[in-house]
């Protein structure tokens, strides 16, 4: 399976690329995935230039096929006035709108303090719900306390698991009880309108 990682860290290291990384390795964890990872820092001359003239650059192209190919998408994006940074957005806004249709979809920010957290459920998951991909139930924030403190790794775990499981085709619900009686609905109405 191709797992693809697009993270719009800006900086040399950056936290964003850091928690992609330990995503990433948390999906290769539970699933054999070949896994490819776009850097949208190395891409924001191409994107403008998209804009502008219409035509992806060769890098922008390739990593626009990367996404459109990938069996799975780890978005990760630095928090930028209280959203998604203008270069995370710009990438999807010139990404083909039907290449993340069912196409299930890890999303995660960093911030410098947790009052951003709910940057995902605001900024992310609606704009990847808008491109109808299959958004994990668990998002994960990483502000900067979070880092060496407890509770991120199994936030880390979790996501990587429901992805896992995704790109797998399997479905992240319970497993089927068998000792359950169906019982048809017209033979349920009519046990209770004769009881009544």
């Amino acid at each position: 399976m191709r797992l693809v990682v697009v993270s719009a860290g800006l900086s040399v290291p950056s936290s964003t690329r850091l928690l992609a990384d330990r995503l990433a390795a948390a999906v290769g964890r539970q699933a054999e995935v070949e896994l490819e990872v776009v850097e949208l820092r190395d891409l924001a001359v191409e994107i403008a230039h998209n804009f502008t003239n219409g035509f992806p650059g060769r890098k922008l192209a390739a990593a626009l096929a990367a996404v459109t190919g990938a069996d799975g998408l780890i978005a990760v994006t630095p928090v930028f006035t209280a959203s998604y940074s203008g270069l995370f957005k710009s990438f999807f806004d010139v990404l083909d709108m039907d290449a993340l249709a069912g196409k299930p979809v890890l999303i995660a920010a960093t911030g410098g303090t947790a009052r951003h957290s709910l940057v995902l459920e605001h900024a992310l998951r609606p704009m990847f719900a808008y491109l109808r991909a299959v958004v994990v139930p668990t998002g994960v924030y990483a502000a900067s306390e979070d880092w060496g403190a407890e509770g991120l790794e199994g936030r880390v775990e979790r996501a990587a698991g429901e992805l896992a499981a995704l790109m797998r085709g399997l479905s992240a619900a319970a497993p089927v009880r068998d000792d359950l009686d169906v019982v048809p609905f017209a033979e349920r109405l009519a046990a209770l309108r004769s009881a009544g």
